[in-house]
């Protein structure tokens, strides 16, 4: 730049500068700025000839520039300017796969950012730097690694450095230079994608040969879906078209139907499950809680009261011989639906003619039950509901490897969530809960410490004497918490302070205010 500035003050006539990109005019642009000078942007030779200004800038894809001396012009490219390429075509391709990680301009960085070199790994950026190289004066971009050493990035190779996407930017862990920590990592990582794609090649190729059995809606279905108490919204109407097409067909089906809270997801499983058990296929629910199991069990029950189909649950609330007596049923065939938590994982279960398989929230099960999972996906019909998909079931669903259903429209009818922003106030807090109460509903009021949580509750009675108000949290006996749950559900007290336990609980239609003390602290999922 100190070259083109020196050129430039030769009065050479009229100069045009050729960026590869638009980020890269902008980053070029933003370089000659600090040097006070400034371009007019035009749009290509056209823009170039129209424009009076003896000084332009422009993207086009040019490797070489030109001079001439009538009329006296300049044509200068960043190979010229850099003294190499830019960009390769290879990593032009890798940055528009990976958009969230690209810079494009370096008044996206502010010193102090943490940065992912692509042969160095994490380091911190600490600013512009110029340097003479070989008797040319370039700007550097400033790379600290551990215990201080630092690497220097010609401006002009920008594609080498990505901005870390990690959680908390400010604690990135920086890399040691030489010491093959970057390196390990990349091949670890490697290995994993490895490994999964041959995981995943396998089990869809099980899936592909596997001829499973077609469920068809039989003439009671259409009786069975007008016991619906609701008007279906669309979505939830696609839904069960799409899950019941699926069933229908010989290869096991594998499908995600993602929708919010109360969005109608429960009663596209009790469809399935009705075409499948009608069909003389077994059917098992997983649920991540044994209250959810419970509660699941109660509607199933209900929804098919009607009808010869028997429905049980399985959960730590029955007695050995009770829950001995399901699993007796289950491998007998005379048990046509059962609801339970991973305990319906485990390798004493035996179904006689397992044929359908509803996963709810499959990310609270823990990676020993998700192995099983996939197996049980090979051989029999899947659907899987969720409100928060994690990644990889997103990612698999969007790749078209797994159906996806989508519930976006709420039922007709339904009060939008009213979301408030405040730092804490004990007169708004208790006015929130008052007003709650006085039309007989619940709250939840989550704090997520244990270490406090028994304080903030005492500050709770102080503040809202008019409650009736319990704690729960991971850290109570197992006994305990299922009982605290179960008398909210009941309805036998009104205000629950709460960590993120309730989180896969069950679902408390007359609980309609939640307070959350420090929602910063919380992740996406939660």
């Amino acid at each position: 730049l100190a070259d083109l500035e020196a050129f430039l003050a030769a009065e050479p006539g009229r100069t045009l500068l050729v960026a590869e990109s638009p980020g890269r005019r902008e980053t070029l642009t933003d370089m000659l700025a600090r040097r006070h000078i400034h371009p007019q942007a035009v749009d290509g030779w056209a823009g170039f000839v129209a424009s009076p200004a003896p000084l332009c800038i422009t993207v086009a894809p040019l490797t070489g520039g030109a001079a001439l001396t009538d009329p006296p012009l300049t044509v200068l490219t960043e190979r010229e300017l850099y003294g190499e390429a830019a960009v390769t075509q290879r990593r032009r391709d890798r940055r528009e796969t990976d958009p969230d990680a690209v810079i494009r301009n370096l008044a996206e960085l502010a010193v102090g950012d943490a940065v992912v070199h692509i042969e160095h790994g994490v380091g911190r950026y600490r600013g512009l730097e110029t340097l003479t190289v070989d008797g040319t004066a370039s700007e550097y971009l400033a790379l600290e690694y551990a215990e201080r050493a630092r690497i220097y990035v010609p401006v002009a190779r920008l594609d080498l450095v990505h901005r870390y996407t990690g959680a908390d930017s400010s604690h990135a862990p920086l890399h040691k230079l030489g010491s093959g920590q970057w390196e390990r990592a990349r091949r670890k990582a490697r290995e994993q994608v490895r490994d999964t794609a041959a995981e995943l090649l396998a089990l869809y190729a099980r899936r592909a040969a596997q001829r499973g059995q077609a469920l068809t809606a039989t003439d009671d279905y259409a009786a069975f879906a007008a016991g619906f108490a609701y008007e279906e919204t669309p979505d939830q109407a696609r839904a069960i078209r799409e899950v019941v097409e699926d069933l229908g067909r010989d290869t096991p089906m594998d499908r995600v139907v993602c929708g919010d809270v109360g969005f109608g997801k429960t009663e596209v499983a009790l469809r399935a499950a009705f075409v499948a058990a009608s069909a003389s296929q077994q059917v098992a629910v997983l649920v991540p809680t044994t209250l959810l199991a419970e509660q699941h069990g109660e509607n199933f029950r209900t929804r098919f009261a009607d009808w010869p189909l028997r429905v049980e649950a399985l959960s730590r609330f029955q007695s050995k011989a009770e829950q001995q007596a399901v699993l007796d049923g289950l491998a007998a065939g005379t048990v046509d639906v059962v609801i339970g938590t991973h305990r319906l994982l485990q390798k004493d279960v035996r179904f006689a003619r397992l044929g359908l398989v509803i996963i709810d929230e499959e990310h609270r099960f823990g990676v020993q039950h998700k192995e099983r999972l996939k197996a049980l996906r090979a051989q029999v019909h899947s659907l899987t509901l969720t409100a928060t998909p994690i990644p990889r079931t997103l990612s698999f669903a969007l790749a078209g490897l797994r159906g996806l259903s989508i519930i976006a429209t709420p039922p007709p009818r339904r009060l939008a969530v009213r979301t408030f922003v405040r730092s804490w106030d004990g007169a708004l807090l208790r006015e929130a809960c008052l007003r709650e109460f006085k039309r007989g509903g619940q709250v939840y009021l989550l704090h997520n410490r244990v270490e406090t949580i028994e304080r903030v509750a005492g500050d709770i009675a102080r503040l809202v004497p008019e409650a009736n108000l319990r704690v729960a949290h991971g850290q109570l006996p197992e006994r305990e918490l299922e009982r605290i749950m179960r008398d909210f559900y009941h309805r036998r007290f009104n205000l629950l302070v709460c960590t993120t336990i309730i989180e896969s609980g069950i679902d408390v239609p007359t609980a309609n205010t939640i307070i959350i003390n420090r929602a910063d602290r919380l992740g996406l999922a939660e």
